[in-house]
């Protein structure tokens, strides 16, 4: 099996169709950005933040939107299931995301490359109606101990609005859903020994599964220096408090997204429109003396 480290990044080609093809997804999302800045430029991270419903909604807005703006093409942990689902798991290697084993991580990182990490995996993009952006991050430790053992930094992130998208119907726990479970496990054979993989049943607009219109946030946190803990990868005690440090960031920097969007008029279309038109109506004053005047 290749490395990972011996990935080639998109062509300058591809990059700007596959941007195009993004383009009206923007338009349906208008996603608002903050704290970029945080992202290093160079050198190794880890870049953790939540996993909204579904999972795959905003992921490429945040990997394009940071090359776009910080130069950079992150590396993306995924779930082993990913690569269970042919042609999705060749867009899955074009793109650069690798199967999330810490041997991966680790080359990526001491290759010093930025790796992207949802520590809840696929049971925060499966999750219930009641789990509503709440961090499944209990037992997981593992993006804690990698950046400890590398010595990078930890970039906290969080996402809001996919959930406002949809509305569940049918919880991926539901008896409904028992034949569905029961061949994820068939097909993903010993590593799928779960329930987690089976995504929960929604509707969008109306009756059908396409999603509302919602605006999209996305906001980075200032970088977690995990050097404090150096040579400490493998005690409990250190990995834990990395752990809930970076997931109290987190929660706040959803608690925070959140909060914008309740007073954002703009983060439905017909809002965006009224704006647009708001702000038109002012100007004119100020613009309908000049074109009389000529």
């Amino acid at each position: 099996m290749a490395s990972p480290v011996d990935w080639t990044p998109p062509s300058e080609h591809l990059i700007r169709a596959a941007n195009l093809a993004l383009e009206p997804w923007r338009a349906w999302t208008s996603p608002v950005f903050h704290g970029l800045r945080h992202v290093p430029e160079r050198g190794p991270a880890l870049l953790a933040g939540n996993h909204t419903v579904y999972g795959v909604i905003d992921a490429p807005l945040i990997f394009f939107e940071i090359h776009r703006r910080r130069g950079v093409w992150v590396r993306s942990l995924a779930d082993h299931a990913h690569w269970q689902v042919p042609v999705w798991r060749t867009v899955m290697d074009v793109g650069g995301s690798v199967d999330g084993t810490r041997d991966n991580c680790r080359a990526l990182l001491n290759a010093g490359q930025q790796v992207v990490v949802f520590p809840g995996g696929a049971r925060e993009a499966a999750r219930d109606r009641d789990d509503r952006y709440r961090l499944q991050w209990e037992r997981r430790f593992g993006f804690a101990r990698m950046a400890i053992e590398a010595g990078c930094p930890i970039v906290p992130f969080g996402t809001v609005g996919v959930e406002e998208m949809f509305t569940t119907v049918v919880d991926p726990g539901s008896p409904l859903l028992a034949p569905a479970r029961a061949l994820g496990r068939a097909v993903l054979g010993e590593r799928g020994r779960r329930d987690d993989v089976v995504m929960p049943l929604s509707r969008g607009i109306g009756l059908t599964p396409f999603p509302r219109p919602e605006r999209l946030y996305f906001g980075f946190g200032e970088p977690i220096d995990t050097t404090p803990w150096a040579g400490r990868a493998d005690d409990v005690v250190a990995v834990t408090e990395v752990r809930d440090l970076a997931r109290k960031v987190v929660e706040g920097i959803i608690d925070g997204l959140r909060a914008e969007q309740a007073a954002d008029p703009g983060r439905t279309p017909m809002g965006r429109i009224g704006r647009g038109i708001a702000r038109g109506s002012r100007a004119l004053p100020r613009v309908a003396p000049r074109l009389i005047s000529r």
